[in-house]
Parts: structure tokens; C-alpha cells; sequence
């Protein structure tokens, strides 16, 4: 075993036992060669640094519970590659919701009705604003605004997960407490509406 390799064993069970000080050590050593890694399959460099972020987060959440096969390096690529696989997923079915958005504006130019739309409105407005405070805020920061999940993470100082999570968890609710008539446009509308 090489100097190398003896350090990070050590650095390792350090981080186990909870050190700070050997997590950035690990970090410091490792996070360019993952970064790289990461961007090798994303080729999308703010995508290939939260998947790197994400990694190290997990790794200093589970310290406790390491289970190192082959080698600590082995385990962050490995880990990297399963974030990448998630936000593949996750991307893949944002297409589907891009997809239901084209559908739902091409049945909005349809509907010509005003006051059918404002009473849509009604009711979506009505629903944003009993979701908790929380989940509204981030909503809000995401479809009034216009910030992107991770302009609002450093913003509000949380983790891109937990704004994905809180936009699904506001849409979710919504269409569940819309009518079924209202549902096939609430991703069009909320494009168009103002809730202040």
C-alpha cells in the first residue's frame, strides 16, 4: 500500500468518526477528479458541480455507515455516476411536464373564454396560497419569479433536492385540489399569473 492510499485509509476512519478536518482533507484531495468526472458525463458544468456537491454531501451525512470496497475514490465516482443517473431520471420526466405545458398552452389558445380563464385563476390562486409557507415561498421564488432550483438553493441556503421536492410537492397538491377541468391547464397558468 502506497503513502497515498495509507493516508486516505486514515482519512477515512477519521471521517468516520466524525472529523471535519479529514472530510475537507478528502475533499480537497478528491473533488477535482470527481468534478471532471462528473462534467465527462453531464458536459454541463453547474450540473457537474451539484452532482459533486450532492456527493459530498451524502458522504458527510453517512459517515458513520462507509462501507469502502475497493477504494474511496472508487466510492465517489461510483456515487457520482448514481447522481447522475437520478438527475438523468429526474430530467427525463421534467420533459414529460414540458410536454404537458405544450399541450396545456395549445388548449389555452383554444379556450376563449375570459372568465372561464380568470375563475381558473381564482382557484389557482386560492390554492398557492394555503400551501405551507415554505413550499409557497419556493413555488413562488421558482414560477413568479423565474429563478432557476439552483438560484433559489443558494438563495434560501437549502439543498437543490429539497427545492425540487418542495415544486413537485406545490404542483402535486394543486392539481389534486383543482377540479378536473381546471387540471390540464394549471402548468400554462401559473406562467401568467401574478399572486401578489
Amino acid at each position: 500500500m502506497t503513502n497515498s492510499n495509507r493516508n486516505t485509509v486514515v482519512l477515512v476512519e477519521q471521517l468516520m468518526a466524525g472529523e471535519e478536518q479529514a472530510f475537507k482533507q478528502l475533499m480537497e484531495g478528491y473533488h477535482k477528479k470527481v468534478l471532471i468526472y462528473a462534467y465527462s458525463l453531464t458536459n454541463d458544468y453547474p450540473q457537474a458541480q451539484d452532482i459533486v456537491q450532492n456527493v459530498f454531501l451524502r458522504i458527510w451525512e453517512r459517515r458513520r455507515n462507509i462501507n469502502i470496497r475497493e477504494s474511496f475514490q472508487g466510492l465517489l465516482y461510483k456515487s457520482v455516476y448514481n447522481e447522475y443517473i437520478d438527475d438523468y431520471r429526474k430530467n427525463k420526466s421534467s420533459k414529460i411536464l414540458d410536454e404537458a405545458y405544450r399541450h396545456a398552452l395549445n388548449l389555452a389558445v383554444e379556450d376563449t373564454s375570459k372568465q372561464l380563464v380568470e375563475d381558473k385563476i381564482s382557484v389557482i390562486k386560492r390554492e398557492v396560497a394555503q400551501l405551507p409557507p415554505k413550499c409557497k415561498e419556493i413555488f413562488l421564488l421558482s414560477k413568479q419569479d423565474g429563478l432557476t432550483n439552483t438560484e433559489i438553493a443558494t438563495y434560501l441556503n437549502i439543498s437543490i433536492k429539497t427545492v425540487e421536492y418542495q415544486i413537485a410537492h406545490a404542483y402535486s397538491t394543486i392539481r389534486k385540489k383543482t377540479e378536473v377541468k381546471i387540471k390540464k391547464l394549471v402548468l400554462v397558468l401559473f406562467s401568467i399569473i401574478k399572486f401578489n
